[in-house]
């Protein structure tokens, strides 16, 4: 699968094995409208087949990261499934929610590490998006909410089962209940960030920089770190050793390793090969 080079409500470029996709609509505050919805998963299935990829970054142009769901989506009907038989109509919207979740377990589920740079408002279902990145990185004005409660909805599409797991259950409860805004500095201090910048332009050099050091590390050894944070958050301490020992009798690379040690006693960049390219299936 190609990676487009061209999107309506993103730019996507790759650099040094670092791809960076940033939101493109500030005007429409970067509202995740039809197109998103279509563009952003094929991107992300894209990268996720990209074989010398090592770190996603996704950041936003304007004075605002992302203010959830276009309004336009809710408004056409066309959208929704629609009819007099309920059974039926509300088995499709399940299956239509889910398939909107999907795009944010994707996002979580890709071999990468994903870092976010969030300015400004992180409405709905960016919260959603950001939730399911692997680090989160914001400047002094930004802020947080669960938007949904607002509209009489409840929010869908992942905040409230990947949130708990990084915020204290109160604050979740809090936020989602009541609709308002956390700020930078509570987000730091209940480690829904990992840092706040005081401007737009250091965190992006930071989160950048970030990246690159991530990319300079063996792309097997940060995948399978990925992997066992990932299963040890959902499972067991006893499941998850056994399946690290299980991933580390098949993953380990000991040549490697080798390969590693030797440039740091010359004081040189280890040169790692990347990950297998994913194809499709039977595809050459």
């Amino acid at each position: 699968m190609e990676i487009a080079s061209t999107y309506n409500t993103f730019t996507l470029t790759i650099e040094n094995s670092v791809a960076h996709l940033q939101f493109s609509r500030p005007d429409k505050l970067n509202s995740m409208n039809l197109d998103f919805w279509r563009e952003f998963p094929a991107a992300i299935a894209a990268l996720s087949m990209a074989d010398d990829l090592r770190v996603l970054v996704i950041s936003a142009q304007g004075p605002h990261f992302c203010a959830g769901m276009d309004l336009d989506v809710f408004q056409s009907p066309d959208n929704f499934p629609m009819g007099k038989d309920k059974a039926r109509v509300s088995e499709a919207m399940r299956r239509f929610v889910m398939q909107l979740q999907q795009v944010f377990t994707d996002l979580e589920q890709l071999r990468v590490p994903v870092l976010t740079a969030i300015q400004g408002g992180c409405i709905g279902g960016a919260l959603d998006l950001i939730a399911a990145s692997d680090m989160r990185y914001c400047t002094a004005d930004a802020f947080f909410t669960i938007k949904e409660v607002e509209l009489g909805i409840t929010a869908d599409l992942g905040s409230l089962q990947r949130l708990p797991s990084i915020l204290p259950q109160g604050i979740v409860r809090e936020l989602a209940y009541t609709g308002r805004n956390f700020s930078a500095a509570e987000a730091e201090k209940f480690g829904l960030v990992n840092q706040v910048f005081e401007t737009h332009e250091a965190m992006l050099d930071g989160v950048l920089q970030i990246a690159s050091q991530i990319a300079a590390h063996s792309p097997l050894a940060v995948t399978g770190s990925k992997e066992m944070l990932n299963y040890s958050r959902d499972h067991g301490v006893d499941d998850s050793l056994k399946y690290m020992a299980t991933w580390q009798a098949g993953m380990l690379c000991l040549e490697e390793t080798m390969t590693i040690l030797q440039a740091k006693k010359q004081r040189e960049a280890p040169e790692l090969k990347p990950l297998r390219k994913v194809t499709g299936l039977f595809d050459n």
